[in-house]
Formats: C-alpha cells, structure tokens, sequence
C-alpha cells in the first residue's frame, strides 16, 4: 500500500504523506524508506530546476519516526538493515539535488522530526502540534547519521534540551528558538510552503546544491561510508 504521493506542481515536487490515519502516523517501515527513496530518485532525474516540499494531508501529525511496533517484531537483521536504509534515506534527503522544505501540519516527533531538521527550510503550523525528540525517553540513541542531523540546528542550547530531556516544543516555540523558519495559521500553511518552493524552484539547481551541500561535507561522508 502506498503511503505518500508524489506531484508536480508549477514546477515545484509535493511529496504528500499520506498513510496518517488510524494511528499510522506516517510512521517508517523499511517499506517506507523505499518509498522515500523512490521519491528522492523522480526529483533527482527532473530536468530543469526544482524543488522538493515534503507535506501532509493530515490535520494532526506530520510523522512520528520510526514504527517501533513493527521494528520490535523483526530480526535483529532486518532491524539492522531498517536502519541502514532509515540513515540512507535521511542522507539523501539532507543532500537531494534541489531545495528542500518540510511543512510541518502536525505532531513532528523522533524520526519525522529528523526528517524535518534535514530539510532546508522548515515551515510549522502555529497553533496545533509539536516538534519533538524524544528518543532519550524511548529509550532509542542516536545513529552516526541522525546525531549529525539534528545538529544541524543552530540553537544548540534548544538542541541540547531537546535531545537530553526529550522536551517538545509548540509551534511558536520553535520559532522563537529557530527551530523552524516560520509559523502560520492551519489554512495559510500549505500555500506558504508553495509559495516558499516556487522561489527556491527559480534557484540554479546545480549551484543551490553545491552550496548548501558544502554546509553539511559531514552527510556526504556519512552517505559515502553507507554506500560502502
């Protein structure tokens, strides 16, 4: 079953989560991540400049990460191979040929707010849900990968309570901490989030990513050291 839909509009890639109901969360299964990638793979053979908005059609929650349901009843090796492929995915998202933005309409916990954090820019609704990490409380550490992500953050002190106490922080509050760029009522939400894509769509594509790719020369060699 499918769990997002990709879209072309006006130039612009929508990638639409789309698996948030009955609890699902648009939470990552190995699965999941495939679909991601796939994603990642249509936007990076797009000729032309572009960009790459990752949204919801949920009212309530963006992701919550990692089903940990699931990833219990697996093999320690298919559990290994989730996360390699978990690190893969956040990789090449933080890395992807075009600009990227998350518009956050919900709860963003764990690994959707990693997710989140890799994007480029970060668009959060302000009056409902929350940006969290809560992994020290899971209790689940950080990979190489996604401890190099969050700290991609330019708060370190909100970072740091963030990872060391799992605090979740409301829209409003991470914009105040820079958390995420910018906030916006519930109906503004999404055409903020077109409307910052259509500028960043206008942007060379080649030179866009060689810039922001040369802020973060630690993914690439994490996505190397993965690619083997």
């Amino acid at each position: 079953m499918s769990t997002m839909n990709l879209s072309l509009n006006d130039g612009v890639h929508i990638l639409t989560l789309t698996n948030a109901a009955d609890g699902n969360d648009n939470r990552f299964t190995t699965e999941v991540m495939e679909e991601y990638i796939a994603a990642f793979d249509s936007v990076e053979r797009y000729v032309g400049n572009t960009a790459l908005i990752i949204t919801c059609e949920d009212q309530k929650t963006f992701s919550t990460g990692i089903n940990l349901d699931w990833l219990s009843q697996q093999s320690a090796t298919q559990q290994q191979d989730f996360l390699n492929i978990f690190d893969r995915m956040l990789c090449r998202f933080a890395l992807l040929n075009a600009p990227t933005v998350t518009c956050l309409n919900g709860n963003t916990y764990a690994g959707g707010a990693i997710l989140a954090i890799a994007a480029d820019f970060r668009l959060m609704r302000a009056d409902r849900g929350r940006l969290c990490l809560p992994e020290i409380n899971i209790p689940l550490p950080f990979t190489p990968v996604t401890q190099t992500l969050v700290s991609l953050l330019p708060n370190k002190q909100a970072l740091k309570n963030m990872l060391l106490t799992g605090i979740a922080y409301t829209g409003e509050e991470s914009k105040a901490l820079d958390i995420v760029d910018s906030i916006h009522p519930a109906d503004e939400l999404q055409s903020a989030a077109f409307g910052l894509g259509k500028i960043l769509s206008t942007k060379d594509r080649a030179t866009y990513t060689l810039i922001r790719n040369n802020m973060r020369p630690e993914v690439q060699a994490l996505l190397n050291a993965l690619d083997g």
